[in-house]
């Protein structure tokens, strides 16, 4: 049976949600984010008439349109919208998988025998709209791939349908960056043997592309002819994070101790951005040599950046840490974690601490978690 998976995308989420709590915002430039030095996390389709985009330092996109206005994120607030959208889709459709706060894939195969499959997805895009207010753009085609690039096409308020036939022609025209899993890095590399269209890297042999690219090109070129059977998986929301170590031997050791808490943090922070998390809550556990356990909370912005992070969990070990007697274990725990695609706290971070994280996860995702590390853990490294 041929599958229909839909992809589904609030459109401009961020600023959606930040103009239903405030009208006068409307049809304005609008710049979701942090502050001077900080970065864009979502702007309005009236900035980007000028150029604005996400990621962009904020004091380049003021340049590029000095009328904006900029908002900073809250990302309690998109949670809370987020998690209302969820329940309607889940509520009305089979399978839901959530790919991020504000994007979400269906799969539909075989309603069609019962409703029309384009119909009822129009249907539940509008009672997404009139019940929370947020626009909403989806498409509706044969897997994932086709749907999401259908659905970016399509935007804002698109609702666009590519059954099987028309998968080519709809996808040869398009820019090879259309395809989710090629960035800039792959884009340059095709772009010098002059591959820049889909059509065109449909059309190359798909040898040729895995000497170039390594495993990924197979996936590349399936991806370009249309070819992705990548299941919908249901959506089970995580509730937290957390890791443990219980030491050979009972310390005293502070360096010790702090060493072991900055490398959880390490480990942990680097899993939420890999998973798309972020946290707004650490909890530090700690058990001394006679079995008592204690723990302590700490609320903070929403993040999952290491340096954020492990201040918190610092913090909370000093004052939780006070009888100096022998620890047997210590342990971190990352809990109410909202979905988001982004790597770090684009609210609150700046655009070189940005980098730095991209820079380092790109190393991690390619050679290993442990490729790349901050100095406070390598004491924890060297001892055990």
């Amino acid at each position: 049976m041929e599958r229909s998976i839909v992809h589904m995308d609030l459109d401009t989420f961020f600023v959606s949600c930040v103009r239903l709590q405030n009208s006068g915002l409307e049809g304005i430039p609008l710049i979701v984010g942090g502050g001077d030095r900080g970065v864009v996390a979502s702007c309005s389709y009236e900035a980007r008439k000028f150029g604005v985009h996400s990621a962009m330092p904020i004091k380049m996109a003021l340049r590029l349109c000095p009328e904006a206005r900029v908002v900073k994120g809250d990302m309690e607030l998109f949670s809370r919208y987020s998690t209302t959208v969820s329940q309607i889709i889940e509520e009305k459709a089979p399978v839901m998988e959530k790919a991020s706060i504000d994007e979400f894939y269906l799969d539909i195969t075989g309603m069609d025998k019962f409703h029309g499959s384009y119909k009822w997805t129009r249907e539940l895009s509008s009672a997404i709209t009139r019940e929370t207010g947020l626009p909403i753009s989806f498409a509706l085609s044969v897997n994932k791939t086709v749907s999401k690039i259908a659905t970016g096409e399509g935007k804002p308020r698109g609702n666009l349908e590519i059954p099987q036939p028309m998968v080519q022609q709809f996808l040869n025209p398009l820019s090879i960056r259309k395809i989710p899993m090629v960035g800039d890095a792959t884009f340059k590399l095709l772009s010098r043997i002059a591959i820049r269209n889909i059509q065109t890297l449909a059309e190359m042999p798909v040898n040729v592309l895995q000497e170039m690219i390594g495993k990924n090109g197979v996936e590349l070129w399936k991806k370009a002819n249309g070819i992705d059977n990548t299941p919908v998986e249901p959506y089970r929301e995580r509730k937290s994070l957390s890791t443990e170590d219980t030491f050979h031997q009972d310390t005293t050791d502070l360096v010790f101790l702090r060493a072991v808490l900055c490398t959880m943090v390490e480990k942990l922070a680097y899993q939420l951005r890999s998973e798309g998390w972020l946290t707004a809550n650490v909890t530090v556990k700690i058990r001394y040599s006679n079995f008592d356990t204690e723990t302590r909370q700490v609320a903070l912005p929403y993040t999952s950046s290491d340096h954020t992070l492990t201040q918190a969990v610092l913090e909370a070990f000093e004052k939780l840490y006070q009888r100096r007697m022998s620890l047997r274990l210590v342990g971190v725990r990352f809990g109410k974690l909202v979905r988001g695609s982004y790597q770090i706290n684009l609210f609150e971070d700046t655009q070189e601490m940005m980098s730095l994280y991209q820079a380092m996860d790109r190393i991690k995702n390619r050679f290993g978690s442990g490729a790349v590390m901050r100095a406070s853990g390598m004491y924890k490294t060297k001892i055990i």
